[in-house]
């Protein structure tokens, strides 16, 4: 029998890395805007919104924080929403369309909460509904926000049901991410320390998610095209999706996918995508937390090769710390402690940095200065493993 494996097209792990790098922008900055980068990324994580400045600043030449902030409050070509995972991105808002329209129609996760906790799927229908007649031309603290809510749906949604930080949320609060998705809510600039939500209409006046066929087809063009090959169990894990639907998803697209072979172990791509990237992987990056390609790429043994992934991963999980990063894989931590405007940078690399390395490092610490627009002091450590230096 013939072994499907040796039909297909091969990559090696280098030939992977050479590709990812590329095509975020971390081999060379190779997008103009920020909106660009983030698009070419899938978003930027931005919990932490200066982690996302980093981010983008690192794909895009010449740009500080402050173009990144200009992106997002003034030219509103970027916006601040709730993205994959539910957690808090940045995304194109021309992409809005796409976003919306695909992660809408995600299959509803599962909820812990006792049932007599719950929304019903109208009552999720109508906070949603509520949401978007509240911030349709407003910037509401949450407090506002749960004030207009209950207001418009009824004291139901404000029984205290779901645990939060230091107490207990309103009900209506299950359904703040399912709004997001459907193009109801988004971030506005906060209001002092305050955080506040908005319409993304505002952004992209006659908004419309896009057909949820269509968008999610798009969806896995993107995400294949900057983190490809991968498998749509990969897919899955980076929406936080289920394994089963996410298979269906990718054979639903059989006609655009292919499979190829990296290194004994099948994955999928663009049909046609299949050559390695103009240049191997090179170059040394500082990724901050969260940053889309650590949290994209994997599989996470070749990500974290060795004892690396002791240190830098969390659980398994990818993005908790900031990485050093060297030809495309993960080769330590780092950490950032700012005074003023003295960035101190601290990076403990695995094993010991070539003169090349250690002059890719100086670089890389000085545009971390520009972006932050302070003044890096870099010292040099050795990361601990299993408690040996």
């Amino acid at each position: 029998m013939t072994n499907l494996s040796t039909m297909l097209p091969r990559l090696s792990w280098p030939d992977v890395w050479g590709r990812r790098l590329d095509r975020h922008g971390l081999s060379a900055p190779v997008h103009d805007r920020p909106a660009d980068a983030v698009a070419a990324m899938c978003g930027a994580h931005a919990q932490v919104l200066s982690a996302a400045e980093v981010s983008i600043g690192l794909r895009v030449a010449g740009i500080t924080r402050n173009d990144v902030r200009d992106a997002l409050w003034k030219e509103r070509s970027l916006v601040k929403t709730f993205g994959p995972r539910g957690t808090v991105h940045l995304l194109p808002t021309r992409e809005l369309p796409l976003w919306t329209g695909a992660l809408g129609a995600l299959p509803p996760s599962s909820n812990s909460l006792p049932a007599d906790a719950r929304l019903t799927r109208d009552q999720s229908d109508e906070v949603v509904s509520a949401i978007a007649q509240a911030l349709a031309d407003a910037e509401l603290t949450i407090d506002e926000l749960t004030a207009a809510v209950v207001a418009r749906t009824g004291s139901w949604a404000a029984d205290p049901v779901v645990p939060g930080f230091g107490g207990m949320w309103p009900r209506w609060r299950q359904a703040i991410h399912l709004a997001a998705h459907r193009g109801a809510l988004c971030f506005g600039p906060n209001r002092g320390r305050k955080v506040t939500y908005t319409s993304p209409q505002r952004w992209l006046p006659g908004l419309r998610p896009a057909p949820a066929p269509d968008a999610l087809a798009g969806l896995v063009r993107r995400y294949l095209h900057a983190y490809g090959p991968a498998t749509p169990q990969q897919f899955a894990q980076w929406l936080s999706a289920p394994r089963r639907w996410a298979t269906q998803l990718f054979d639903s697209l059989a006609d655009e996918l292919q499979q190829v072979d990296v290194a004994g172990a099948v994955a999928w791509v663009l049909a046609g995508d299949t050559a390695p990237a103009p240049v191997p992987p090179h170059g040394v990056r500082l990724l901050p937390y969260f940053d889309a390609y650590t949290v994209g790429c994997h599989p996470r043994e070749q990500l974290f090769p060795g004892p690396v992934a002791q240190r830098a991963l969390s659980g398994g999980q990818a993005g908790n710390f900031p990485v050093l990063l060297i030809d495309g894989t993960v080769a330590g931590i780092w950490h950032l402690r700012r005074s003023g405007r003295e960035l101190h940078i601290t990076v403990e690399p695995l094993t010991t940095l070539t003169v090349t390395e250690r002059r890719d490092l100086d670089d890389q610490v000085d545009r971390i200065g520009e972006i932050l627009e302070g003044r890096p002091q870099l010292t040099v450590g050795t990361v601990t493993v299993g408690g040996h230096a």
